[in-house]
């Protein structure tokens, strides 16, 4: 079956043929690349990343680079939009993973972007499985992950001495339901960081409160990370399901709940009182 991928931000239709948009420069296999753009500002790309994007014969993009990625890529090689939004795939998963395959095959070096870090909640592994298989040539940059990245932004130490000691990542996706031993979790006395978990506000603030987390831990959303609009919003257990509603909160947004919240005040206090002794 022929797909249509659409480039949503420039409103182009490209045809599922892709291989017709760049012909081989020479008969050899290429090489793909899976990159990880970081949680969103441009600055936070590694060196190497910045080397693959300008290598690349080819570019394929998801949702989560951000437009400030985006206006890096070299004008005369082709960038294709695959990403995923939820309930809208430009591209099945499956035909992503062959179309990467073919174009390596073509003698194409194939830069494969995502947001965040490929092997965290990036399906990167599955693609480099399928092009291993294919014995095509690939290599995975890691890029900054959206916990580590988007909590720094916001002053929040994922771990802290006396505060915690360990820091849990956890897919908020799932078709149906969050397949999590929420018990567990509960009991682990870590930071807890949630991706992708807007629309699970509520099952997740629930799960927790019934595994025995209290009701006042405090939890922050912050939407946009690592952005220019970033946006941190800061609440406790019981209530952030309301927050999530109360602030028209929207994708991408990282929740983080955990006593380490708390430290952003502290954090911040302590800025605001070393500017004041400075300009005194």
């Amino acid at each position: 079956m022929k797909h249509t991928v659409t480039n949503t931000k420039t409103s182009t239709p490209i045809n599922g043929r892709v291989n017709d948009l760049h012909k081989p420069r020479s008969a050899r296999t290429g090489k793909v690349w899976l990159v990880g753009a970081g949680p969103g500002d441009a600055d936070l790309l590694t060196v190497k990343a910045l080397r693959a994007i300008n290598s690349a014969d080819i570019i394929f993009y998801d949702q989560l680079v951000s437009e400030e990625i985006c206006a890096l890529f070299p004008k005369d090689t082709p960038a294709l939009y695959v990403g995923k939004v939820k309930n809208n795939h430009s591209i099945p998963q499956e035909d992503l993973n062959q179309l990467l395959v073919n174009q390596a095959q073509l003698g194409l070096n194939v830069c494969r972007i995502k947001g965040g870090d490929p092997f965290v909640f990036g399906r990167g592994g599955e693609e480099l499985l399928e092009l291993r298989k294919a014995g095509v040539e690939a290599e995975v940059v890691p890029g900054i992950t959206s916990a580590s990245g988007c909590s720094t932004y916001a002053d929040i130490p994922l771990t802290h001495r006396g505060i915690a000691q360990g820091c849990t990542f956890v897919t908020g996706h799932a078709e149906k339901t969050l397949d999590v031993n929420w018990n567990a979790l509960a009991q682990l006395n870590h930071t807890l960081v949630f991706y992708m978990g807007l629309t699970r506000a509520g099952d997740i603030s629930d799960n927790l409160l019934a595994g025995g987390v209290a009701a006042d831990t405090p939890v922050a959303i912050i939407e946009n990370g690592c952005r220019k609009d970033q946006r941190d919003i800061i609440t406790d257990l019981a209530n952030f399901p309301v927050a999530v509603l109360r602030e028209k909160v929207k994708s991408p947004a990282l929740i983080i709940v955990g006593k380490v919240v708390n430290m952003k005040e502290q954090l911040q206090v302590e800025a605001w009182i070393k500017e004041a002794q400075l300009s005194a």
